[in-house]
């Protein structure tokens, strides 16, 4: 299937967009429903969208394209990713096929822990030994009313496991104590799960300690649930090495290049999370968050040469849902699932992770190699072209003459795009 699925990857960006579809369909063994959706033939009801946002008004569509020749896992998986940058989805292909191209280049994933977290406050407690006891001696019997509040989450596996507590020190010079609460979502994101649990808990808690009870609310800082992406490319030209090893290291020693080089792992995190109808917001919170854990802000990947192999490792909290929510209702999020051929939570959250170290390879490739300008440029032309007002009809040969320019004048402007577009105009007038 591996080879087949790879046949099916070649020229895939020179495909009509309905030849894709078809490719598509045989990769993922999409139904024509399925098609119908991905083409606008089945439009995403406004009905439905009522339920999603209050004042709704109508939808925004972004381009949702198809990521190609990544093989995780040693699975070969086509990956929808909605995003409205022209060199994203261009940059994850290429560079998802640069690493099967080495011998031995591969990308592999895994996950840790299982529970998301739930933040119980006591703002300001004044006898702290008190609260602390009787938490740990009611521990089990807050599990279970926790557990009362969720009972289809438990009758799947999952549930409120464990509690923890946290000792913080105010400003003003008091105490306030935190209570986390961890859960197994299973395959939800959990957030409104867990929220309902922490509240159901307030009153238990408000009585048993005699103490105030603050906010009741979910944290998207998840180290209780973490995703780990590696790529290994053996033999790799020395200088690339080299190069994408000290850019990265550039990252972890100035925090001004950190966040830059994290928003192009965001590049390729984000637009799976949409396309999935996931949550990115709390990802990206989760990510950054992880990323300061230590006082200094980082970066998620990190990249070196072992010997002759370049060696990225991505660690961040990831938590996505399969299944709830908009992922559950919204028919194009239920379609990407299928292209992705994924079903638990984790799954996605591996390929999720997989696909920010790849977009982020070949960010730091372009950056240390032929540059970013150069690299982004000869895909930019589309959008300098539209942009500059070109017709669908246009579009082609205005990118072609801008691709010239390029070649020749090292940059490409919007005055130059509009010049040419002018020119062209002018020629067909002429004819």
């Amino acid at each position: 299937m591996a080879e087949n699925l790879e046949l099916l990857f070649q020229g895939f960006s020179k495909l009509s967009r309905s030849e894709r579809l078809d490719r598509l369909k045989t990769m993922s063994h999409l139904s024509d429903e399925d098609l119908d959706v991905l083409d606008g033939t089945a439009p995403f009801d406004l009905d439905l969208a009522e339920h999603f946002i209050e004042n709704l008004i109508g939808s925004f569509s972004l381009p949702l394209g198809l990521a190609a020749y990544f093989r995780i896992d040693g699975r070969d998986i086509p990956i929808p990713m909605a995003i409205e940058e022209t060199s994203v989805v261009a940059a994850c292909s290429a560079t998802a096929k640069w690493i099967r191209t080495h011998v031995g280049g591969e990308i592999v994933t895994s996950t840790s822990g299982r529970t998301i977290i739930g933040q119980i406050q006591f703002p300001r407690v004044d006898c702290s030994d008190h609260v602390l006891k009787v938490l740990r001696d009611r521990e089990a019997e807050l599990i279970a009313i926790a557990n009362s509040v969720v009972p289809g989450l438990v009758n799947r596996g999952g549930g409120v496991k464990s509690l923890q507590v946290r000792r913080l020190s105010r400003d003003d010079g008091g105490e306030m104590l935190v209570l986390h609460v961890h859960m197994d979502p299973c395959d939800a994101m959990g957030a409104n799960l867990i929220n309902q649990v922490c509240e159901a808990l307030k009153p238990f808690l408000a009585a048993w300690t005699g103490e105030k009870i603050g906010l009741c609310i979910l944290s998207n800082l998840v180290d209780t649930f973490l995703t780990r992406a590696e790529v290994r490319i053996p033999g790799i030209d020395p200088d690339v090495g080299r190069g994408i090893e000290e850019a990265s290291i550039f990252a972890e020693t100035d925090p001004y290049r950190a966040a830059t080089h994290n928003k192009g792992v965001m590049n390729g995190i984000d637009p799976v999370l949409i396309a999935t109808g996931n949550d990115w917001r709390a990802v990206e919170a989760g990510v950054h968050a992880y990323c300061a854990r230590s006082g200094k802000y980082q970066p998620v990947t990190k990249w070196r040469m072992e010997g002759s192999v370049l060696v990225g490792r991505f660690e961040a909290p990831l938590v996505v849902g399969t299944v709830g929510g908009v992922t559950k209702l919204h028919p194009t999020a239920q379609v990407c699932l299928r292209i992705l051929g994924v079903k638990h939570s984790h799954e996605l959250s591996r390929i999720v992770a997989a696909v920010g170290l790849v977009q982020n390879l070949g960010a730091l490739r372009a950056l240390s190699t032929v540059g970013i300008v150069k690299g982004h440029m000869s895909l930019h032309a589309t959008n300098l072209a539209i942009a500059a007002g070109a017709q669908p009809s246009e579009m082609a040969l205005l990118r072609e003459k801008l691709l010239g320019a390029l070649k020749i004048e090292k940059t490409i402007t919007m005055s130059r795009a509009r010049e040419l577009l002018d020119i062209l105009r002018g020629f067909k007038q002429s004819q």
